[in-house]
């Protein structure tokens, strides 16, 4: 008698290899029926496939923890070689700025040099080379000159050791000097520009009356100043020819004011003075070459700015090194 499907059993037929248990082949080897346990074997199974054991386990997180340390070894690599490349770099620039201040600053001394002996030599055996105000006497072209180039000698030492030396009270007053003589000069030129006519008046008023001193004891530089003034621009007196009649009481002018120059010819005919006024014709002369003089402003002007600029910056790279190595 054929027993039915229905029946229950103890014992159940293994699984053929072509039918698909709905269970994972891959599970515990007892399998529960009707409350009873059953050990089945697992019909295969790979290595790859099981769980991994501890060592396993240990040697997958060792090689990982090793491959993120060899990241982080690489990376900190690159990163301190764009560092030394950029402190190379940086290095360079400085060694470049240094030299370029040692260069300019040496020139400019030699120049304060050369600008103070010219100013000496014309002090000594000229006097007062130049003069043409009688309220301020000492403001001639030779002491002009001594001041200028004495001012030029120091700010170029200043900066030519302070970059050579590195030396941060040198730098800061390098830096000082050159921006208060850099903001002296835009003052002066403002204030010229806000009260130039102002200042016409004052200049003609004081000529004319340097003028009563024209050819007077002590008076060499002022003397000469007029009959170069006079000559060079073929002019004569401030206004007109006619401020010389002042001076000498007479219908006379100095014999620099003639078309044709000879001993006495200031006491000829006016016809053959000149007749055009000095201050207008200096004043012509500077407005004719405004450019010149503009770009001569504009590139003293831009070599103050890069001096301001350099000495700062060596002064900050220093206070930099000294920090760090403090």
């Amino acid at each position: 008698m054929r027993r039915s499907s229905t029946d229950e059993t103890p014992y159940r037929r293994s699984p053929s290899l072509d039918s698909k248990p709905e269970t994972p082949p891959f599970t515990s080897g007892f399998h529960s029926y009707s409350g009873e346990y059953e050990y089945k074997r697992p019909p295969f199974a790979f290595g790859f496939h099981t769980a991994p054991g501890p060592q396993a386990a240990k040697g997958r997180y060792n090689t990982s923890q090793g491959k993120k340390y060899v990241v982080f070894y690489l990376d900190l690599s690159f990163i301190f070689l764009l560092e030394l490349r950029r402190c190379r770099m940086a290095e360079g620039c400085m060694r470049g700025l240094r030299y370029g201040m040692v260069f300019f600053n040496l020139l400019f001394w030699l120049g304060g040099c050369g600008i103070l002996g010219v100013g000496v030599w014309l002090s000594v055996t000229q006097g007062n080379f130049a003069t043409l105000s009688s309220s301020l006497p000492s403001l001639s072209a030779a002491n002009l000159l001594i001041v200028v180039g004495t001012i030029i000698m120091v700010i170029g030492c200043l900066g030519c050791v302070g970059a050579v030396k590195e030396s941060r009270p040198l730098l800061l007053s390098f830096f000082i000097l050159l921006l208060l003589i850099f903001f002296l000069e835009i003052l002066s030129i403002t204030l010229f520009f806000v009260y130039q006519d102002q200042i016409g008046h004052y200049a003609q008023r004081d000529l004319k009356r340097g003028l009563q001193l024209f050819g007077t004891e002590g008076n060499v530089g002022l003397t000469n100043a007029w009959m170069i003034v006079q000559t060079d621009f073929r002019c004569c007196g401030v206004t007109n020819h006619t401020d010389w009649f002042d001076v000498y009481n007479a219908s006379r002018v100095p014999d620099s004011c003639c078309l044709e120059y000879s001993d006495n010819c200031g006491l000829e005919n006016p016809g053959t003075w000149w007749t055009a006024p000095c201050y207008e014709r200096v004043k012509d002369w500077l407005q004719e070459n405004l450019v010149a003089l503009w770009i001569f402003a504009l590139c003293t002007a831009l070599t103050q700015i890069l001096g301001l600029v350099f000495s700062m910056t060596m002064f900050c790279h220093a206070v930099k090194v000294e920090t760090f190595y403090a």
